[in-house]
């Protein structure tokens, strides 16, 4: 048993459910870990499992502005920009012609 992880909150799961307490142990850190996440470890994430299924960037930023807007971030609206500067930081700015 993980000592982060309440263990009557594991034996409440594990009573209710019918798993295993390792069982139950996993689902519990599961959960924790999920709510944990920041949004840019989101951001980061996404786009790196979005990429690995060959998706192009273009598609990539609406979807990832898409489902931090049904997750419980306590953010407002990313756009585009905000959302390349999170996986990309260091990324230089494009120069504008003269």
């Amino acid at each position: 048993m993980n000592d982060s992880h309440p263990q009557d909150l594991v034996r409440h799961i594990a009573a209710s459910t019918g798993l295993p307490e390792a069982t139950a142990t996993r689902v519990v850190a599961d959960v924790a870990a999920y709510f944990a996440e920041t949004v840019e470890d989101f951001v980061r994430r996404r786009h790196e499992e979005l990429k690995r299924k060959q998706r192009k960037n273009d598609e990539i930023w609406p979807q990832i502005a898409a489902e931090i807007a049904g997750r419980r971030f306590g953010v407002p609206e990313l756009s585009g920009r905000q959302l390349r500067r999170i996986v990309y930081p260091d990324h230089p700015k494009p120069r504008r012609a003269l």
